[in-house]
């Protein structure tokens, strides 16, 4: 049984990630990069597929730590175990990356003695293949293709070649400390890497030191400062740092449906979240990162308009197949196990307006732009002229028939009322006047064909009664003000979606649904949308309320996954979810703005 998602802490390099469970095993890693093939895959398949654990001899598979927790402000991990015969803990960590990757896990006894061991069962190429493991002394090395994974410990390690795993076993007494450090490398590299040099306490020291002075940067002074900084310190942690691209989850297929099909890969950059992600950065103090992830923007999206796609590759790239791994169980019996994302090849309207609502904010915030940026805003718009009014597959992704989605259309006003704000601030403004009538069309079509006057709210598609929780962006995004009756009809109706006290982002059947079969979880960002939507129509108290709410099912170190499943009390979906924790942080500086002061749209 694979334990519950909320199980799992992460450690990153700002490069690629680890998932920790409760147990102490390591059951998600890819390397070199975050979406590179895994070497250790448990999380969706079995423990044959590969784990690292580090835990009391004798625990059983699966047996939680005594407690755990992030050492404050920084992505250190302690991991607690309190035995019949004495404590011990488990630091683990990802140095910041300076040449190869590598995990160090520190083990170090508290009070008695405790007799700990280390069981590391690689598994590469998505954990299928068994590499090859020699070893010498306190270093041992696993070698398959193009991969080489070297282990060096503080102590004799031997190879079990029954499942070709190499076991540590070490018992600790109060104040020994001692440490385990894995690296990767290209295979044809002969030697041990220099990272297994540097001195543990040395990287511990460093790596610590880097994220507090990272965190200390956050500009939130608020009630919910600590939920605002680890969310912060995750969407660091999901950052690829040579590009400034932020993977939406560092996961692929855990279900939004336990035991269904609704399993995504999320390792991969979204153009849905550019303009949160960047308002998120903005205001929360971090200018550097943002102006990373729009430098990625601009070169991921470079080139013809009619091929802007969905998603990009954290170093940009375009071409990410969608393949299945039927050698993996996957989670819970949930599969197929995916890799790579067909839904790059859909056509999605929302991401011009995505896109150039980025840039507009950019520029308002006076981030340097490119020279061609408005060759790029021209690009953009002229391709919008042609194509805003054909249906597309929405913000959803929906892998049924296009639909003429309200969200699409709205995002298309914005594109148009971003172009014409950043022709004012350039003084460019040849095509001022096609733009003002497309964004004029586009605005009278949503009122009049996307409003549900039954419903008394905007719904999910023309000619559909069904809601979805995009339509409570619209006072966000600037097309209806907070204050006119058709944004509150819409809040209200919300309730519509509403399951345990959260929000679905549609009903889970029929026409309004995404062409998948199950019921999924409650997401967790339309809940926070909804707070947000309620604080601007002026209903701080609900609107705490909910926030609240979503801070509660954060897990025992402050993460969030996709969805939330409220019958089940569980997180399900790829964790952790980037979309979440913006969402989050949005959320908690327009609940912190003072008494009187609606939280700003982007208009």
């Amino acid at each position: 049984m694979s334990p519950p998602i909320e199980d799992y802490a992460l450690i990153s390099d700002l490069e690629t990630a680890a998932m920790v469970g409760r147990d102490g095993s390591v059951d998600w890693l890819c390397l070199p990069r975050f979406d590179s093939p895994a070497c250790l895959a448990a999380l969706v398949g079995t423990e044959a597929n590969g784990f690292w654990r580090i835990a009391p001899v004798g625990s059983v598979a699966g047996g939680a730590c005594t407690r755990r927790a992030y050492r404050p402000d920084t992505l250190v991990l302690d991991t607690v175990w309190e035995t019949p015969t004495g404590t011990a803990r488990v630091t683990d960590f990802m140095p910041p990356r300076t040449q190869l990757p590598c995990v160090v896990r520190m083990v170090e006894g508290l009070s008695g003695s405790v007799c700990m061991r280390s069981e590391l069962r690689l598994r590469f190429h998505q954990g299928r293949v068994v590499p090859w493991v020699r070893g010498d002394g306190h270093c041992t090395v696993a070698v398959a293709g193009p991969d080489a994974v070297w282990l060096d410990t503080d102590g004799p390690v031997r190879v079990n070649g029954v499942v070709d795993a190499t076991v540590w076993d070490v018992t600790v007494q109060a104040g020994r400390r001692l440490a385990l450090t894995l690296t990767w490398s290209p295979s044809h590299q002969p030697e041990p890497p220099t990272p297994l040099s540097v001195p543990a306490e040395t990287s511990l020291k460093e790596t610590a030191g880097f994220w507090r002075r990272w965190s200390a940067q956050c500009r939130y002074r608020g009630p919910w400062r600590e939920a605002v900084v680890r969310s912060l310190i995750t969407l660091k942690a999901l950052t690829y740092a040579p590009t400034g691209g932020i993977v939406a989850a560092p996961t692929t297929s855990l279900p939004g449906c336990i035991g269904g099909t609704r399993n995504w890969d999320h390792r991969y950059c979204w153009l849905r979240d550019s303009t949160l992600t960047l308002s998120c950065l903005l205001r929360s103090g971090y200018r550097e990162e943002a102006r990373a992830w729009l430098d990625w923007l601009v070169r991921a999206i470079a080139g013809d308009p009619d091929d802007l796609q969905t998603m990009y590759g954290v170093a940009g790239q375009r071409l990410m197949p969608e393949t299945e791994a039927p050698w993996l169980a996957g989670y819970e019996g949930s599969r197929p196990v995916r890799f790579g994302n067909s839904a790059v090849g859909q056509f999605q309207l929302d991401v011009y307006g995505e896109v150039l609502d980025t840039l507009c904010l950019s520029l308002r915030a006076g981030i340097p732009m490119p020279a061609h940026v408005w060759e790029l805003v021209e690009a953009l718009m002229g391709f919008l002229q042609r194509h805003w009014r054909e249906p597309d597959q929405g913000l959803w992704q929906v892998r049924g028939p296009r639909r003429q989605f309200v969200h699409s259309k709205v995002m298309a006003w914005v594109a148009a009322d971003r172009a014409l704000r950043m022709g004012r601030l350039l003084g460019r403004t040849g095509s001022s006047g096609e733009w003002r009538a497309m964004r004029a069309e586009v605005h009278r079509q949503v009122c009049r064909h996307g409003w549900d006057g039954d419903r008394r709210s905007f719904v999910q598609a023309y000619g559909s009664s069904a809601l979805d929780a995009s339509a409570l962006l619209i006072p966000r995004v600037g097309f209806l003000p907070a204050r006119d009756e058709r944004v509150w009809g819409t809040v209200r109706a919300m309730s519509g979606l509403g399951q345990g006290g959260f929000v679905r982002r549609f009903a889970p059947y029929g026409p309004g649904g995404d062409g998948m079969p199950g019921r999924e979880g409650a997401f967790v960002a339309c809940s926070l949308w909804y707070a947000d939507a309620l604080a601007a129509t002026g209903h701080p108290g609900p609107a705490q309320e909910v926030f609240e709410r979503v801070l509660a099912i954060r897990n025992d170190v402050g993460l969030l996954a996709e969805q939330w499943d409220p019958e089940s009390g569980r997180q399900l979906g790829n964790a952790p979810q980037a979309c979440s924790h913006l969402a989050l942080v949005e959320t908690a500086f327009a609940l912190s703005a003072p008494p009187g002061v609606r939280p700003a749209s982007r208009r």
